[in-house]
Order: C-alpha cells, then structure tokens, then sequence
C-alpha cells in the first residue's frame, strides 16, 4: 500500500501539487459520457473510485464517490455529494453494496492496481466499467514527436487491457471510445486537433504524466511544439486533424460483468 501525501493523494502523482485549477481543464465530455451510461445499463447505485473532481457522474441516480486527494474533493462541483477520503485498494463498504463500479482516468495512479481491482469487483453486484488508454497505442499520437517521455510515462503506468479483464474476471468487453475534436476533457489526445492547446502550462499541469518530466525538459518539449506551430511544420505533416471529427486513438471502455 502506497504512503498517502500530504493532500491525501495515494498514487503516483502528488495531486496537492498538481490538482489546482483541474476542473478548469478536465470537464466531462458528454459524448464520452453516453458510452460510459450505455455500459452500465440500469444501474441506479454506482460508485465512483478515484473520483477526482466527480465527472461523469451524472451517469446514474445514485453516486457514492471515493477519493483519496482533498484537493481534488475541494473541486467537486457544489451540486454533486462530498466524496468518501478513501482508496481504491481499501473500499469501506460491504460485499455487492452497490449496482455497479465505475472509475475513469484513474487505474494508473493506484499502488496496487489488482487489490483496487479486486474490491471493485467485490462491492459491485453487476457491472464494473473502466474508462483508461491503451499502453499499446500511447505512442502513436503525434504528441510523441515532441514530447516522447511524457508519453513513455503515460505507456508505463497504463496497465495492459489484458490485465485489467483478468484480474475482473467474468465476463469482459473492451470497447474503443472515439475522441471528439473539441472534446471538453482535457487529457493529451483531447488535443490532437487543436495542438496550440498544449502551449498552455494549465491544460499540461492537468495531465499528470507531465509532472513526471523535469520541468526545463518540458519546456523544451512545448518550445519544439510552438515553433514548429509557428513555422507551419505541425501543420504540414499533421494539419488535415484538424479537420477530422473523432481520433480513434488510446481511449477505451472495459467493462466486466460476473460469470
């Protein structure tokens, strides 16, 4: 079990020091959210693990949220219930309390990604959803032209697909989710059509890899980024993105169901 930070955060990135002004840059994408609905059916008693600032939580009529980072419970919208400060790998809730499992964005932050696993499996009577990336196509957005490390750190700590559906055991379907080009929530590829956004430290700050990268090796990255903005060099070679509705890029929704 990892040591908690100072702010409560409980996996790898330090969201006392990260966390500010996430809300600004990470908003729910409903597009994204109608996936996620469509997952979990008729649930009506969700819970929500690593719930950060509660997005996508409109997705059920009832939403118990668990997160470990006050920072991230202080975003929380007024209009959503205050999250339960726990982890993953330790859910305080008995054995199928809830109609289904859900965590987004989440599953590469947990020190010991089975036991988070494992207990969602165990307090959720039907489905366990799981929005995350694929490591095997990390690489292949055109970020990593200019920023390799930061997207070496996101295919590092993104579990392989095949290990999250074995440990969930059941019944497991992987389903690709389309990345709309003006899509509000604000991860790297939500970028790929609009690349100038990455100029801003803000938008950056909101994906954590970043904060994996030494700051004067990150600005480096975003100045190769600007100038080949500036010359026309991203859009020679990348420019017809911006003009393309949905990127088919890491983005997945597995969802696991008990035999």
């Amino acid at each position: 079990m990892s040591t908690r930070r100072t702010d409560g955060s409980a996996g790898d990135a330090d969201y006392g020091t990260i966390g500010a002004g996430y809300t600004d840059y990470r908003r729910p994408d409903d597009r994204i959210a109608r996936f996620i609905a469509d997952a979990l059916g008729d649930a009506r008693t969700l819970i929500n693990v690593g719930a950060g600032a509660g997005s996508y939580e409109s997705v059920a009529p009832s939403v118990t949220a668990v997160e470990p980072s006050a920072a991230m419970r202080a975003q929380r919208p007024a209009h959503l219930p205050p999250a339960v400060d726990a982890m993953a790998e330790d859910l305080p809730f008995p054995d199928d309390g809830f109609d289904a499992a859900m965590t987004t964005f989440s599953v590469h932050q947990w020190s010991d990604l089975k036991a988070g696993l494992r207990e969602m499996r165990r307090v959720a009577r039907g489905p366990v959803v799981i929005l995350t990336c694929d490591p095997d196509r990390v690489r292949d957005f055109w970020l990593y032209e200019y920023a390799p490390l930061v997207l070496d750190t996101e295919a590092r700590r993104y579990p392989s697909i095949g290990e999250i559906t074995e440990v969930l055991g059941g019944e497991a379907s992987v389903r690709p989710v389309p990345i709309p080009a003006d899509c509000t929530d604000g991860f790297n590829e939500a970028y790929y059509a609009r690349p100038e956004r990455l100029l801003d430290p803000g938008a950056r700050q909101a994906c954590s890899a970043w904060s994996f990268v030494e700051p004067a090796l990150g600005e480096q990255y975003v100045a190769r980024l600007r100038n080949d903005l500036e010359s026309g060099a991203w859009d020679e070679r990348h420019g017809a993105l911006r003009r393309q509705p949905y990127l088919d890029g890491s983005l997945v929704l597995i969802r696991a169901i008990p035999a």
